[in-house]
């Protein structure tokens, strides 16, 4: 094989090998670009609760990232602050699962997925997971999201993804939250 045949392959190959691991997380949000116009902040006001609090969208050493904070009560049926964003297209087949990474004050969180099949409000699936004083990657597979009623299926699909949502929720506490980044991943 001659040099120039040689090196070809080699750049195939370099490529192949990047594009392979590209493929693995597909970057969803990375606040980077006006997260405003695409992000919410919603409470359970909407249904009579009475928890409060917000997002802000901070810039920090280079990174942006958003910063919800609230107070997250259980009165008078109440108990979540979230951020969510609608998805401009579901997630392709392969994938299995959301990475995130993130921050906080080292308590427990949820991502909260919404699909075609949730069609009632508080419809979702959801799984938790803990926060550290440190920015860290969390992987959520779909096998570990929870349908919140009986008569979702029990694992969402990909192809069915509407919105993701970050959610302080269930019980009396102090929310504070940063997202840097929001993916979904493929084996």
């Amino acid at each position: 094989m001659h040099l120039a045949a040689k090196l070809t392959v080699m750049a195939l190959l370099v490529l192949w090998t990047a594009s392979a691991a590209i493929a693995e997380d597909i970057l969803i949000e990375d606040f980077k670009i006006q997260p405003e116009t695409r992000w919410r902040f919603i409470a359970d006001t909407v249904m009579g609760g009475v928890s409060t609090g917000q997002v802000e969208f901070v810039q920090e050493a280079g990174d942006i990232y958003a910063h919800m904070t609230g107070n997250v009560s259980t009165e008078n049926n109440g108990g979540f602050i979230q951020i969510r964003m609608e998805l401009p297209t579901p997630p392709p087949k392969e994938t299995v699962g959301v990475r995130l990474v993130v921050r906080g004050n080292e308590q427990r969180y949820f991502a909260h997925l919404r699909t075609s099949g949730t069609i009632l409000p508080w419809q979702y699936y959801q799984a938790g997971f803990q926060v550290t004083k440190e920015w860290s990657e969390v992987r959520l597979p779909f096998t570990d999201f929870e349908a919140s009623g009986r008569l979702l299926r029990t694992v969402p699909r990909p192809g069915s993804l509407k919105s993701i949502g970050i959610v302080a929720f269930g019980r009396e506490h102090e929310a504070e939250i940063d997202v840097r980044e929001v993916s979904f991943y493929q084996d």
